[in-house]
């Protein structure tokens, strides 16, 4: 399986259901899923260039691909679709960052 970045909100030591980063996070380690951790700045997020190159927006977290894409949505939509098993559908075939409810 492919290795992906997980760029995420430096807090890594809150670790609630209810934190969204944390929530993608172990949705992949659950998942055996090998990930490269990406700290993203906090504030101002005008500095998070990874995040916005990846997806044109600024909110964390986001998956990044080794082709050099992107994936965000609502963080309970994508630990869903790790757990489903489902989170490299559909990549290499559009080459274009994919944003999905943000």
């Amino acid at each position: 399986m492919a290795k992906v970045k997980l760029h995420r909100c430096p807090v890594t030591w809150y670790k609630a259901e209810s934190h969204g980063c944390w929530e993608v996070q172990k949705a992949l380690e659950e998942q055996g899923i090998e990930f490269e951790l990406v700290k993203s700045p906090v504030l101002p997020r005008s500095r998070r260039k990874d995040v916005i190159r990846l997806t044109g927006q600024q909110l964390v977290p986001v998956i990044e691909f080794a082709d050099g894409t992107g994936y965000r949505a609502e963080s309970s939509e994508m630990a869903a679709r790790i757990r489903a098993g489902r989170l490299f559908e559909g990549r290499g075939e559009t080459g274009v960052s994919e944003t999905i409810g943000s």
